[in-house]
């Protein structure tokens, strides 16, 4: 009776917890393919946009099933082995999900630079999409092909509209977004004030840098700190396994089930972590 009020008891409190363990994402848009669109929405965010998604689930499952045969041939657990296969399998997502953040922390500290050139473009009285244009060979070199794309797209049909929605879906940045649709507003309505605008909102974001740089500079050592506590018992684990005697403990009934467990736990605690050390992101309205 013990262990049942035990478990459910700790499913009350992941249920409680669940709105900031697993915040709710917004709904994909009409005509998005599930899976499929979940994953190459990532794959773009990542760097990697030709990569197929189905490609990237087949490799994914590959490489579980390739370190589950591994650990279950070193250690001939099959409870290790299945741990194994989940950790490899969704291994590509998880660095896919770093190389994503990676390149956003890139991306939005380049922002100012894109403003402070449009300033300085504008100021010199040249018109607003030859200055975008401009940015294809001025920008940071990051963000470059994103303008040539722009470029491209309205020498090509000779409208700014449709280039500037191109412009917004290939960077898939709040900041862009922001910036994007200042000036549209300043194409379509007209008026002086888009220099001291973007003055504006060069200055909130450098801010806004500043600011997130000082505190992810003080969380970094805290959150390594809890990954290295949270990795050290698999390692300590993935040893005893190779003696023959605690290779027999883990493959009973108990062993099994305290395994299960143990990872249940480091996955709670893994989300918790995340979730108490993760800085509030812009959200992308403009869409």
């Amino acid at each position: 009776m013990i262990p049942l009020l035990g478990a459910a008891g700790g499913a009350g409190i992941v249920l409680l917890a669940s709105p900031w363990l697993w915040p709710r994402r917004p709904r994909a848009r009409a005509g998005s393919r599930g899976w499929a669109a979940a994953v190459e929405d990532r794959l773009g965010r990542a760097g990697l946009p030709r990569t197929a998604p189905g490609v990237f689930v087949t490799t994914s499952l590959v490489l579980g099933a390739a370190a589950g045969a591994v650990v279950l041939a070193v250690t001939g657990l099959s409870a290790v082995a299945a741990l194994a296969l989940a950790v490899g399998a969704l291994t590509p997502w998880t660095v896919a999900g770093w190389r994503a953040r990676a390149r956003l922390r890139a991306a939005r500290g380049l922002w100012p630079e894109v403003v402070d050139h449009l300033v300085a473009a504008i100021r010199a009285g040249m018109p607003l999409p030859d200055a975008l244009a401009a940015l294809a060979a001025t920008g940071p070199p990051p963000l470059r092909p994103g303008f040539r794309r722009f470029e491209d797209r309205w020498r090509r049909t000779g409208t700014v509209g449709p280039a500037l929605d191109d412009l917004k879906q290939h960077f898939a940045d709040p900041t862009a977004d922001r910036l994007i649709e200042v000036l549209r507003m300043a194409r379509e309505v007209g008026g002086t004030e888009l220099p001291s605008v973007l003055r504006d909102l060069a200055a909130h974001l450098r801010q806004d840098l500043a600011l997130r740089a000082e505190v992810e500079a003080r969380q970094s050592w805290v959150t390594n700190a809890g990954k290295l506590g949270l990795a050290a018992p698999w390692i300590v684990l993935g040893l005893l396994t190779t003696r023959p005697e605690a290779a027999r403990a883990y493959a009973t009934p108990q062993g099994t089930l305290l395994l299960l467990v143990a990872a249940a736990v480091t996955l709670i605690a893994y989300r918790v972590m995340l979730a108490i050390g993760r800085l509030p992101e812009d959200r992308r309205w403009f869409r």
